[in-house]
């Protein structure tokens, strides 16, 4: 499932075709993804410029002049094409500009989703309402997270996924920030100290920044809106190396947990 880089890397790749741009086409191929497209979709938008586009979690949001968001999700294997030179059976939205650029959302197992809210209305969406802060903002601090997990027994690997304490976090970031941050994901989440949260805290920032620079992770069927493949995993450090070596001597490992696989280094994830 693309997570915050690709949504963020996905949002970044629209800016430069949408942002500004009056759109003159909005098409939908098919009924729904993993629920109906809005029955007023075509309506609203057509003829609407975008204003500004965004990031909230996992989801991205196009603003436009007539005060709509769009709020789309990407699901297990969505991702928007610039510019094809053909449309695709799993093609299922379509977005024409007056300037002729076009962009297609594309969705072979149709888990995504597009939502359309008044602008003013998108931080109340029950979506929204109970996330906890973005990764990538200043109200996710160490102090924060003291104060969120405190007397939580759950790991902490399950705690940092959980949406209600910090927005937009997946699998695969939160085996590669642990690591980095020198803690085991098997510790419980209300026994870290203030120190070793405030090293999370820049771990988990330092690699989704790394993750944008590169695009993303190249997962099954994610690619850019361009359609370059993102390379961040090629410097994954332990997520999907089980049995491999660790820098420090160990080997990587793998755990089941939650349902997720998460790779760790016990010799000196402590």
């Amino acid at each position: 499932m693309p997570e915050l880089p690709e949504v963020e890397t996905t949002v970044r790749g629209l800016e430069p075709v949408l942002a500004g741009q009056r759109l003159t086409l909005v098409e939908t191929r098919r009924g729904d993804l993993r629920r109906p497209f809005p029955v007023d979709l075509r309506q609203r938008l057509t003829g609407a410029t975008v204003t500004t586009l965004g990031r909230r979690a996992k989801y991205g949001l196009i603003d436009t002049d007539r005060g709509d968001t769009m709020i789309f999700h990407l699901g297990m294997s969505g991702r928007w094409r610039v510019d094809p030179a053909e449309l695709l059976p799993h093609d299922h939205l379509l977005l024409e500009t007056a300037n002729g650029r076009r962009v297609a959302l594309n969705d072979p197992r149709r888990f995504g989703s597009v939502d359309l809210l008044a602008t003013a209305d998108v931080a109340d969406w029950p979506a929204f309402r109970a996330l906890g802060p973005e990764p990538l903002g200043p109200d996710f601090t160490a102090d924060y997270l003291l104060e969120a997990l405190s007397g939580r027994k759950a790991s902490i690997k399950l705690m940092l996924l959980d949406q209600r304490i910090v927005a937009g976090l997946g699998n695969i970031y939160v085996c590669e920030a642990l690591f980095m941050a020198r803690i085991s994901p098997k510790r419980a989440a209300g026994r870290i100290s203030l120190p070793r949260l405030e090293r999370l805290v820049e771990a988990i920032r330092a690699v989704l920044l790394s993750a944008i620079e590169a695009g993303g992770s190249s997962l099954r069927d994610y690619a850019r809106p361009d359609g370059e493949l993102g390379y961040f995993s090629k410097q994954f450090a332990v997520y999907g190396r089980e049995g491999k070596p660790c820098a420090c001597g160990g080997t990587v490992q793998r755990y089941t947990e939650g349902g997720r696989s998460t790779f760790w280094c016990p010799k000196c994830q402590r």
